[in-house]
């Protein structure tokens, strides 16, 4: 599922991922084991409130290359697909 991160629609950040986590619209949340607690708790209460899965990564910088960027990331959220979208 990590692998599959790099090409998924996803946001990155804390508050980002905590709009999409409460509007509903997480597939799967990424959280990284290394990031500090004050970032990462707030997240993985709101997914326990709404039972949202998490998936723990190792580090920050596994998971910030796992989403395609340069840096380390403590939280990303894949977006679900938009589905029933006919015309």
């Amino acid at each position: 599922m990590l692998s599959e991160l790099r090409a998924a629609a996803k946001v990155v950040g804390v508050k980002q991922s905590k709009k999409v986590i409460r509007e509903g619209g997480a597939a799967a949340v990424f959280v990284a084991g290394d990031a500090e607690e004050r970032v990462t708790r707030p997240i993985l209460e709101l997914c326990q409130e709404l039972g949202v899965q998490v998936t723990e990564v190792p580090t920050m910088q596994e998971l910030g290359r796992a989403a395609g960027i340069d840096v380390g990331a403590a939280v990303v959220v894949q977006v679900q697909d938009t589905v029933g979208n006919a015309n």
